[in-house]
C-alpha cells in the first residue's frame, strides 16, 4: 500500500514528465534507472514537444489574426473560435519549457515555474470548455434556430467567453497552490502535486470528471441532436454531419487515453495496481505517450476547427491576396 506522504528525496517510479510531476514511494523498493524509459524522455519527448509547440503557435496564432483582422467578430462563432485558439496558444506556450525540464531540469526559477504551470492548467482547461462552448453554440444554430437568432451574438459570446475562463481558472485549483520547485534526488524540478497522496489521487479523478466526463456527455448529446435533425432534414450534402463526427471522435480520440492512464495512476496510488517494476514501465510509457497525444489536440484545432470552415478560407485568402498587393505596390514605389 502506498505511505500517505510524497518524499521529495526518495527514488521516483513515475519519472516526473506528465502533469503531475508524480513522486509516488511504494513499500517495495524499485530501482529508479530500472523502471524508466530514458531514452523517451530525454530525447523523444522533448523533440516532440518542441514540434508541437512550433506547430501549435504558427497554426494558432494564424488563427488569432485572421479572425481579428479579417472576420472581426461578428459572430458568437469568431467569439468562440478566437478563444480557443488563444486557449491552445496558452497550452502550447508551455510545452518549450515542459521540454528543457526534461532534459535539462528546471532552470528558470520560481515565478516562471508558477508562471508555466498556471497558463499550462488555465490553456488546458479553456481548450476544453471552449469546445464545449463551441458544440453548444451548434446545438443552438441547428436545433433550435429561432432561440439561436436572440442568443447567438457577438455580446453573448463575448459574456459566454469570460465566463469560460472564470471557469478554467477554477478547474485549475487546487493545483495552482502546491506549483514549487523542488530539490530531488538527481536534479532540480517544477512539479504540481501536493505532498499527500490523498490529494493527488483526489486530483486525478476531479481531471477526470471535469476533464473529460462533464465535457464529453455535454458534447455527446449536442451532437446527436444535430445529427439527428440534420438527419431529419435529408439534406442531399452529408459534408455537416461528417464533420460534426470527425470533430467528436478527435476530440474522444486525444482525450480518453490518456484521462484513463490517470485513472489508473489514481487506482496506483491507492495500491490497487500492481507495483512491480515491468507494470511501472509499461504505465510510465503510456502515460507519456497518451498525454503527448492531448497536446497533439491543441495543433489540430485549427484544422478542425477553423482551416475547413469555408468562410475561414474566404477571410484568410482574401487577407492574404490584400498584403500580397500590399506588398506588390510598395515594391513598385
Amino acid at each position: 500500500m502506498a505511505s500517505t506522504q510524497l518524499n521529495a528525496t526518495t527514488s521516483t517510479p513515475w519519472e516526473s514528465t506528465s502533469t503531475l510531476f508524480y513522486n509516488y514511494t511504494s513499500d517495495e523498493a524499485v530501482n529508479e534507472d530500472d523502471c524508466i524509459y530514458e531514452e523517451y524522455e530525454r530525447y523523444f519527448l522533448p523533440a516532440l514537444y518542441c514540434l508541437f509547440f512550433v506547430v501549435g503557435f504558427i497554426g494558432n496564432a494564424l488563427v488569432v489574426w485572421v479572425i481579428t483582422v479579417g472576420t472581426q467578430l461578428k459572430s458568437t462563432t469568431d467569439v468562440c473560435l478566437l478563444n480557443l485558439a488563444l486557449a491552445d496558444l496558452l497550452l502550447v506556450l508551455s510545452l518549450p519549457f515542459r521540454a528543457y525540464q526534461m532534459k535539462h531540469g528546471w532552470i528558470f526559477g520560481e515565478v516562471m515555474c508558477t508562471m508555466v504551470f498556471t497558463i499550462h492548467y488555465i490553456g488546458f482547461y479553456s481548450g476544453i470548455f471552449f469546445i464545449v462552448l463551441m458544440s453548444i453554440d451548434r446545438y443552438l444554430a441547428i436545433v433550435h434556430a429561432v432561440l439561436a437568432l436572440r442568443v447567438r451574438t457577438r455580446v453573448c459570446g463575448i459574456v459566454s467567453s469570460l465566463v469560460i475562463w472564470v471557469l478554467a481558472v477554477a478547474a485549475s485549483f487546487p493545483e495552482q497552490f502546491y506549483i514549487r520547485v523542488e530539490n530531488f534526488s538527481s536534479e532540480v524540478l517544477c512539479i504540481d502535486y501536493p505532498n499527500n497522496v490523498k490529494l493527488v489521487t483526489v486530483g486525478l479523478f476531479k481531471k477526470n470528471i471535469v476533464g473529460l466526463l462533464v465535457p464529453l456527455s455535454i458534447m455527446g448529446f449536442c451532437y446527436s441532436m444535430i445529427l439527428r435533425r440534420l438527419h431529419r432534414s435529408r439534406l442531399p450534402n452529408k459534408y455537416p454531419m461528417r464533420l460534426i463526427v470527425i470533430v467528436v471522435v478527435v476530440f474522444f480520440c486525444c482525450w480518453t487515453p490518456f484521462n484513463i492512464a490517470e485513472f489508473i495512476g489514481a487506482l496506483q496510488f491507492l495500491g490497487l495496481t500492481p507495483h512491480d517494476c515491468e507494470f511501472t514501465k509499461r504505465f510510465t510509457l503510456t502515460l507519456w505517450i497518451t498525454e503527448a497525444v492531448t497536446f497533439s489536440h491543441s495543433c489540430l484545432n485549427p484544422f478542425l476547427y477553423v482551416f475547413v470552415g469555408e468562410k475561414f478560407r474566404r477571410h484568410l485568402f482574401r487577407f492574404f491576396r490584400e498584403h500580397q498587393s500590399i506588398s506588390s505596390s510598395e515594391r513598385a514605389t
